[in-house]
């Protein structure tokens, strides 16, 4: 029936523009450290079957093929990819990068939940603790680490340790260490923006440990890692996922000329 293809191509309209707007988010996020793009998962709907697979015909021998059409299409999930991405080297004392798997573990002043984050955009607030660097929210490293005011320089080793120099000391002095946390499903994160996560059901607890360690990844400093979203691919997408939305409309059209030309019949 000329209806259902309305219906049916619509289905594959609404996925397509899903879709399009997972490829747009990517692309906005070519820049965002530590950004992890997304991929939309589809499934075919339910199927309207006129003749059963294997049905016995006049000569009671089983059909080899059925008649079912299909209803359309929909959106299942959208899932991260968690390929590592390149380290850039800034130089910057304060910048890390994860090489590895893991996320670094910080403190959300307002709710006093625990976040996770691939951003090492490090800075120092106020009272001299390492915070991730935001212009709206100052998130402290978990557990706490405390910077004297007085440092020259600072280095933070792949292990994590955090060591400084202060005036009239030759030797580094440790200041504290940083933990990170990994899961069995990082997919089943959830994403709250501020380049940040948190802990659900899906993901599994966390599982804390000193980078390098556990299966966890080590800490480079100086560098930050680039978001993995890969331009020609995204453009590549971006066209395809476009002309799949066309074909959807044109059989929208197409639906709608049927129903047209139906309408217009007359009895002689």
């Amino acid at each position: 029936m000329s209806v259902q293809t309305l219906y049916t191509a619509a289905t594959g309209m609404e996925a397509m523009e899903t879709k399009l707007d997972v490829i747009a988010n990517n692309l906005a996020n070519i820049n965002t450290t530590g950004f992890k793009k997304d991929r939309a998962n589809f499934e075919d709907l339910l199927y309207r079957t006129e003749v059963h697979p294997g049905v016995k015909d006049a000569n009671q021998t089983p059909t080899a093929v059925g008649t079912q059409v299909g209803l359309g299409v929909r959106v299942t999930s959208t899932q991260t990819d968690q390929r590592q991405g390149t380290l850039q080297q800034t130089g910057r004392e304060l910048d890390v990068a994860i090489q590895g798997k893991g996320y670094l573990r910080v403190l959300d002043p307002s709710s006093q939940q625990t976040m996770y984050t691939r951003a090492g955009n490090l800075d120092i607030n106020a009272d001299g603790q390492l915070v991730i660097g935001s212009a709206s929210v100052g998130r402290l490293i978990d557990p706490p680490i405390q910077i004297p005011n007085d440092a020259t320089a600072i280095s933070i080793s792949g292990n994590g340790e955090v060591m400084v120099r202060v005036p009239g000391q030759t030797e580094l002095a440790l200041q504290g260490q940083i933990q990170m946390a990994q899961f069995v499903n990082p997919d089943g994160l959830q994403k709250t923006g501020e380049n940040m996560y948190l802990q659900t059901d899906a993901s599994g607890p966390e599982q804390v440990g000193t980078p390098g360690d556990q299966g966890i990844g080590e800490i480079r400093q100086g560098n930050l890692e680039a978001s993995n979203v890969e331009p020609v691919q995204e453009l590549i997408d971006l066209i395809t996922t476009q002309r799949a939305f066309e074909l959807n409309s044109q059989a929208v059209q197409a639906g709608d000329q049927i129903m047209q030309n139906i309408s217009n019949l007359r009895r002689f």
